[in-house]
């Protein structure tokens, strides 16, 4: 009596585990559908343009620095590529101790376009990086009539500059932003970071995908154009003078006011070595993914739901699903269930393919890029990250202490 009655709980708990699943999975494996088979009519990965007359003196472009000697060269080098589209090279420099004034100096005596500022102290209720950018648009030029932020870390590649102007104009745009080609070097990188990013693909339109919600718009502050005309609007930076994800910040308030947003795929135009080994991708890059700053608290945690059901758990649910089958549980909740997470994993490894191209490689890291295609198994640690940095606001950021704001 006692083990029929075990036998009965047993079949109604899994069950009830399994319905549960297809329910809550489910709904959100439907939600993301929607937003990946847009994709599929999203524009083309833009190439490398040469300027038209037209576009002479056009673009202001604004750098912010902070200590980025070690790895400010190549941008500083990309930058000087650019053609007669770029009228100045503004870096705005945080009072940097190891060098990185000497070498924009040394910029600035090959290539005039490049000027040397430094901002003030930073203001209460700011964070760094809008408040560089925020004072590199002040000292721009007013004939210029785009303004593009780039970051110290990236490595812009020739015709990148009238490529992204001419998309936005043709677009229509009033900001734009690219996703980049990544660089990654160790191996631990090559199995997180992917993780990482992936974590955006479920969450948000892909990069391309036209007419997008302000509340779902997408951006990235490593290369984010931007008409002067709409800066001047916003007053600059200021909305997003607190944000530690500025980029999404500005993005969405400009979309909320009526400009028209895009995001588009520049892998051909921009490659970007955001962060050192896999410790610093995890503390890094991990603690601003979650763009609390830029969303309602419901759309976080409404967004961290849909990964923990869609990109979390569905290798782990599958492992636990098949195991049930394997001792005689032959429900037909626990088959769909089943159908369902293999679905998801058959997802999760359609998505490595699109987004391996996104990737830089070369012969010194082909060993360690193998780890790539293992990155589903990080995915339950990538969404724990976001998770945390969901619980918490950054003390510390690229050099800076916030703890006493």
């Amino acid at each position: 009596m006692d083990y029929g009655v075990s036998i009965l709980l047993n079949d109604t708990v899994i069950g009830i585990i399994s319905l549960s699943v297809l329910l809550f999975q489910g709904t959100a494996t439907f939600i993301l559908l929607s937003r990946l088979l847009k994709g599929a009519k999203r524009c083309p990965p833009l190439t490398p343009q040469l300027p038209y007359p037209e576009m002479l003196g056009k673009v202001t472009v604004v750098v912010p620095t902070l200590n980025e000697a070690e790895r400010i060269t190549p941008c500083l080098q990309g930058l000087g590529q650019q053609s007669y589209e770029v009228r100045e090279i503004i870096v705005v420099d945080s009072h940097s101790q190891d060098g990185t004034q000497e070498l924009v100096k040394t910029a600035g005596l090959e290539d005039p376009r490049f000027r040397l500022i430094t901002d003030d102290p930073l203001p209460s209720g700011w964070v760094g990086r809008p408040w560089a950018l925020h004072n590199g648009f002040l000292h721009s030029s007013p004939r210029s009539e785009w303004v593009l932020g780039i970051d110290a870390d990236t490595q812009p590649q020739r015709g990148l500059v009238a490529s992204l102007v001419n998309a936005a104009e043709e677009e229509g745009y009033d900001m734009v932003s690219l996703s980049p080609q990544f660089i990654l070097k160790d191996a631990g990188e090559w199995w997180l970071q992917p993780a990482l990013l992936m974590t955006l693909l479920y969450r948000f339109d892909s990069a391309g995908v036209r007419e997008q919600s302000p509340d779902r718009v997408m951006a990235n502050g490593q290369c984010f154009l931007c008409r002067r005309s709409v800066l001047e609007a916003l007053d600059g930076y200021a909305c997003a003078a607190s944000s530690f994800c500025d980029d999404v910040t500005l993005a969405r308030e400009a979309a909320k006011q009526g400009f028209k947003v895009g995001f588009l795929d520049g892998k051909n135009l921009i490659r970007v070595r955001m962060y050192e080994g896999i410790k610093e991708t995890w503390n890094e890059w991990g603690r601003s993914l979650d763009l609390k700053d830029a969303a309602s608290t419901a759309q976080v945690w409404g967004d961290l739901a849909l990964l923990l059901l869609t990109q979390a758990l569905p290798l782990l649910l599958l492992i636990v699903f098949l195991s049930f089958w394997s001792i005689g549980y032959h429900f037909l909740s626990l088959k769909l269930a089943i159908a369902l997470n293999i679905v998801l994993v058959i997802i999760r490894f359609s998505l490595l393919f699109a987004v391996f191209p996104s990737y830089y490689k070369d012969k010194s890291s082909f060993v360690k890029s193998l780890l790539f295609w293992l990155s589903p198994l990080a995915d339950p640690f990538a969404v724990l990250r976001i998770f945390l940095s969901s619980l918490q606001t950054p003390k510390q950021w690229r050099g800076r202490s916030y703890s006493n704001e």
